[in-house]
């Protein structure tokens, strides 16, 4: 009995003991996934490092999650003191078209949707262009989508000044950042957008048409552009308003691609640009998405085939780097999606590396310093608040490798019971 009872004994402390074991590899393997890296395996965000959230993209095959980079390297934080026009900027096309924007009340909404989460988060992970469709409705200007020229209930998303007032937050507690605002201008109300951006704070940012070069000349530099405040750019479709309400017309100072912007080897001007490779304007805009948003689609449609598309780009406007990229869902991607890309492209124009991390501020053109090029830098600019969580993808979901894990310590305790 007695000999019974101390097998009994020996058993359970085994048990015990490898309990204890697998609690300890268990601890090692969540803080290993603490610390996770662009492309490990996660659970959910917080098992991210900064700057990264966890998603996946089921659109290229690939189903487990991984930390994703979700934030941009703000370049000026590398390189300063260059014109504005040498920089390239993430623009979020439908900037307001946001998934599960609040519903005007008793109203459905039948709509496209083009991002996903606030403009605020927007901005906050280095955005720094916004495009934004306004609309008469309502006895005021709202953002909206089109039918026609004319916003409807069942299209509309909120009154525009909601989204400039988060934009004047930002810029009132980012005061080295310049923001970028680009009008599909549906308004008629006279002097409309003037009474808007003055209710919503924009004008003591307002950079001022007279400054803008008018044909082709480098920009001032972002240095100056932050000296003088003038840190607010505003273009709008309508030429008549440049001289009405002092907004830029937009074809006249930037360069524009057009429909449609995923179409791989081509790359066409909009009609209303001029040919991408003038020399008569000094801002690039490459648009990047299809006519068509799909939400699941857009992680692979950021990876290899748009860094494939910048360059055919670049190569259209014979050789100059686009200095905004439109996309949209920006933070969807199978790793560093459009991140890893504008690192690319401002290393290339402001250093002549092959990221924007292994710039040296000072040093010769071509002197770049080693980096891992899938490590994300945070900057003091802003960080990653961790909201953006993707409700249908598996962002969510457990790594496999962690039942394996947990399978793999099932096996190991009953391997040594039987060994006792």
């Amino acid at each position: 009995m007695f000999a019974c009872f101390a097998d009994h004994c020996r058993l359970r402390g085994a048990a015990l003991a490898v309990g204890y074991l697998c609690l300890y590899l268990l601890l090692i393997s969540l803080a290993f996934i603490a610390h996770a890296q662009v492309l490990d395996l996660c659970i959910a965000a917080k098992n991210c490092g900064p700057g990264l959230f966890c998603g996946n993209c089921p659109a290229l095959g690939k189903n487990q999650p991984v930390c994703t980079r979700g934030q941009a390297i703000i370049p000026t934080s590398i390189i300063d003191a260059l014109p504005f026009n040498k920089y390239t900027w993430l623009v979020t096309h439908n900037a307001f078209s946001i998934v599960d924007a609040p519903l005007l009340p008793g109203v459905q909404r039948l709509t496209f949707y083009n991002q996903e989460d606030t403009v605020t988060n927007q901005l906050r992970n280095g955005v720094r262009g916004l495009m934004l469709d306004m609309y008469d409705f309502e006895d005021d200007i709202w953002l909206c989508h089109s039918f026609r020229g004319q916003c409807f209930n069942f299209t509309a998303f909120e009154p525009a000044i909601n989204t400039l007032r988060e934009v004047e937050a930002f810029l009132s507690e980012n005061p080295t950042e310049i923001v970028t605002i680009i009008i599909e201008d549906y308004v008629h109300t006279p002097k409309g957008l003037t009474k808007l951006f003055t209710n919503a704070g924009l004008y003591k940012y307002w950079f001022p048409v007279s400054k803008m070069p008018k044909k082709g000349e480098d920009w001032p530099t972002v240095t100056q552009m932050v000296q003088e405040n003038c840190r607010l750019l505003v273009f709008t479709s309508i030429a008549s308003k440049e001289a009405e309400e002092g907004i830029a017309y937009q074809w006249k100072y930037i360069l524009e691609t057009g429909d449609p912007g995923v179409k791989p080897g081509s790359c066409p001007n909009r009609k209303e640009s001029k040919p991408l490779n003038s020399r008569s304007a000094s801002l690039f805009l490459e648009n990047y998405f299809p006519t068509y948003p799909v939400e699941s689609e857009a992680c692979k449609e950021h990876s290899t085939p748009l860094a494939k598309m910048v360059g055919t780009c670049y190569k259209a406007a014979g050789n100059v780097m686009p200095n905004f990229l439109a996309v949209n869902f920006y933070m969807r991607s199978d790793g560093g999606g459009v991140f890893d890309v504008l690192d690319r492209m401002n290393g290339q124009t402001l250093c002549g590396c092959s990221t924007v991390t292994a710039c040296q501020a000072g040093a010769p053109f071509g002197s770049c310093k080693n980096v891992a090029s899938t490590s994300p830098v945070t900057t003091t600019t802003g960080s990653f608040s961790g909201s953006v969580q993707f409700s249908r993808s598996a962002s969510t979901v457990c790594s496999p490798n962690f039942f394996i894990f947990y399978l793999f310590s099932l096996r190991l305790m009953a391997f040594m019971l039987q060994m006792q």
